[in-house]
């Protein structure tokens, strides 16, 4: 028998746990599980008679389980317990002699996550679904324990994004699965491919409100592309293929599906199935004609990018055709990413607190190529830039899922394509006569214009933090953030040359860079993360700081401090002044904490001191938090407060010493607002003008507002 098929021989000095049966150990999972025949002197697990002794559920292993213990460098995928001699193609799985193979539930679902390339699964474990934790054991994907169930989706729904494979998470039933919903939101508004593995009660008490249980179709109904329950381990091949068609065919998202644990611990002898294989559509030739006729006779063209389908290759064919016709091309909210910022033709980011002139610019385009990304209400500021369901511009829309076109807005040109054929066709597209070049060259100017920070009251600036930033990353850095007005700093003065650098939740939900930071870390070892969160943000997700010390993830977390939530404490100083309720916090030693959990952590005092601070952080080889507390009276970039009344609130805490001190906060005029009109755009230079502001009759240009 060939060395790679010896039954292994693992340590076992000082364990109770039974050895290992004599018999071999077979290349193929199934063939290990033909039968269940217990050597004599030994203990059937599976009967249960071996559970007396909490000690005889420990196993003998030659290494840390699941990669617990080892460093963010251990190259992923990882075989552990099958090497990669020993994987033959996984949906012909050998008969032998013309035995019934025969697999547990558990063990057929983790060969078909393999069989589809899986290599990281996201966790919190279960009592519900152990025989699948004990088919991940010998499995090569690698388990990843998170802190929170929230935290588990999050990094597995970022995995989707870096990835464009859907990323796996394994919960329990109840509150797991519940408390996992908030990523599974966040994958159906951002068109992240993910999966959500839920274990269930067994089939037999199903029905009668058993601890636990929940309909699982009708909690995720509306959250999820789709949610269904397995119910029998000979169909688990078939369920398994369906879901990952279902997350990455059309508009890519959640799928869920419930795993009564009676079924992950049957047996069966079915066979696997065949690696999922989604057919993508190409445009149309008469659509690309169609198009080019469009763009012959518009004089204020506007392209703008957007989630659904997105690679590296995307973005440098749709740049490759701007550049070539000369024309302007946004990205939608938080896919800054998606083309090269540094090119000529690059105008900035259709997103919250976005640049006035390039709404204006969105809102004055006769033509509007939308190539992916559903023009939804922050790009559009909720509807006004484009009027649905008919605006006024001419609109081509551009989609792998039909569904999408058409349902907010009716394009005069809908054209069903994968996001990377319809860029390949745009690239290899004739040249039209360019006519733009001022109208490009202005909103480029525009955008570079808008990268150059104001001053900012208090020791720390944020805009001079971010500039260092974007001078000392490398363009293959990855950046995450979760929500908070925090987040407008890291957008509008970040800089994003690749694609699948910029990993935040289009849903705006709180609490997800962290878990977000640790997905990106495990994808790609070898780059630096940076994770932009705030004291409200940080204080949902702190868990997964543990995780990735856990996991020697030496991810770079920047935290912004004012004390406060602050995105709701503007909206209630714009829409009730003086009566602010509920936002103050009072926050922990951010710093200390962090170290607690045995990461490295300072607090920046003054804005010289970041670089310092940041090279430190990145020299640890640790998890590492920088605090930067601000003043609380910098709402964004863009907004302060017009004028002031003295409240007491809590302070920010710079060590274990609490304190609390008088802040600020705005009594805010009827004329400022979070989605300011947009300034008219001139359409003879190319500029928008500025707009007289209602209340002071200066400009919105000359302001911060």
């Amino acid at each position: 028998m060939g060395s790679a098929l010896r039954p292994r021989r693992l340590p076992t000095g000082g364990c109770r746990a039974p050895p290992r049966p004599s018999w071999p150990r077979h290349s193929t999972a199934a063939l290990r599980r033909v039968d269940h025949r217990v050597p004599a002197g030994h203990r059937d697990v599976r009967s249960g008679d071996c559970l007396d002794d909490p000690e005889d559920r420990l196993r003998p292993r030659p290494t840390a389980a699941c990669g617990v213990g080892r460093k963010a460098d251990d190259p992923l995928p990882r075989p552990r317990g099958r090497g990669e001699a020993e994987a033959p193609a996984r949906h012909r799985i050998p008969r032998d002699s013309g035995r019934i193979v025969s697999r547990t539930g558990g063990q057929i679902l983790v060969d078909q996550l393999e069989l589809n390339g899986a290599d990281l699964a996201f966790s919190l474990p279960g009592e519900s679904f152990l025989p699948l934790l004990d088919a991940l054991y010998d499995s090569r994907i690698r388990l990843i324990t998170s802190r929170h169930e929230q935290g588990a989706a999050n990094a597995a729904e970022a995995y989707g994004k870096l990835t464009g494979t859907p990323g796996i998470c394994i919960v329990t039933r109840g509150p797991g699965a519940t408390q996992a919903a908030v990523g599974v939101h966040t994958a159906m508004q951002d068109s992240t491919p993910m999966l959500l593995l839920v274990g269930h009660v067994p089939r037999r008490v199903q029905g009668r409100e058993a601890w636990q249980e929940l309909d699982y179709g009708r909690v995720f109904g509306g959250l999820a592309k789709a949610a269904w329950q397995v119910d029998s381990a000979d169909r688990i091949p078939e369920h398994i293929s369906r879901a990952y068609a279902l997350a990455l065919s059309g508009r890519p998202g959640p799928v869920v599906l419930a795993l009564p644990e009676d079924v992950l611990a049957e047996t069966s002898d079915a066979a696997d199935g065949a690696p999922v294989q989604v057919p993508r559509a190409a445009p149309r030739a008469e659509d690309l004609a169609r198009l080019r006729d469009l763009l012959m006779s518009a004089e204020r063209p506007l392209v703008v990018v957007g989630e659904g389908g997105w690679t590296q290759g995307t973005g440098d064919d749709v740049l490759r055709f701007c550049e070539a016709n000369e024309l302007p091309v946004a990205c939608a909210f938080r896919c800054q990413d998606f083309v090269d910022n540094r090119s000529q033709s690059y105008a900035g980011v259709l997103g919250v607190a976005m640049d006035d002139r390039l709404a204006a610019r969105l809102a004055e385009a006769d033509l509007v190529l939308a190539v992916g990304g559903r023009l939804g209400d922050v790009p559009t500021r909720r509807y006004t830039l484009l009027e649905p369901p008919n605006p006024s511009a001419t609109l081509v829309h551009v989609h792998p899922d039909p569904r999408e076109l058409g349902f907010v807005f009716e394009p005069d040109l809908p054209t069903v394509s994968s996001l990377p054929d319809f860029a390949a066709a745009l690239a290899a597209l004739a040249p039209v006569e360019p006519r733009w070049r001022e109208w490009t060259s202005a909103a480029r100017a525009d955008y570079e214009d808008n990268l150059r920070h104001e001053p900012m009251e208090g020791p720390v600036d944020l805009g001079e933090i971010m500039a260092f930033l974007r001078g000392r990353l490398p363009e293959d850095a990855i950046q995450t953030c979760g929500a908070g007005n925090f987040t407008v700093w890291a957008h509008r003065f970040a800089e994003f040359t690749r694609f699948g650098t910029q990993i935040c939740p289009r849903s705006g939900s709180m609490g997800y860079g962290i878990a977000a930071g640790v997905a990106a870390k495990l994808v790609h070892p070898d780059r630096i993360v940076v994770c932009f969160t705030g004291d409200g943000d940080f204080s949902m997700s702190s868990p997964e700081f543990a995780t990735a010390v856990h996991y020697g993830l030496a991810i770079v977390v920047l935290l912004v401090n004012n004390g406060m939530l602050a995105t709701i404490r503007m909206h209630q100083e714009r829409l009730f002044p003086g009566r602010v309720i509920g936002t103050d916090l009072v926050n922990p030693d951010f710093p200390a904490l962090a170290r607690a959990y045995g990461g490295h952590a300072e607090r920046v005092e003054r804005t010289e001191e970041f670089e310092g601070a940041f090279e430190r952080a990145l020299a640890s080889g640790k998890p590492s938090l920088l605090e930067l507390p601000v003043d609380p009276e910098r709402i964004s970039p863009r907004i302060r407060s017009p004028t002031t009344r003295t409240r007491f609130a809590p302070a920010i805490s710079s060590s274990s010493r609490a304190s609390s001190r008088s802040i600020r906060t705005a009594t805010w005029s009827v004329e400022t607002t979070w989605w300011p009109r947009p300034a008219r755009c001139s359409t003879t230079s190319g500029r928008p003008s500025p707009r007289p502001d209602a209340a002071s009759g200066t400009s919105s240009r000359s302001r911060s507002s």
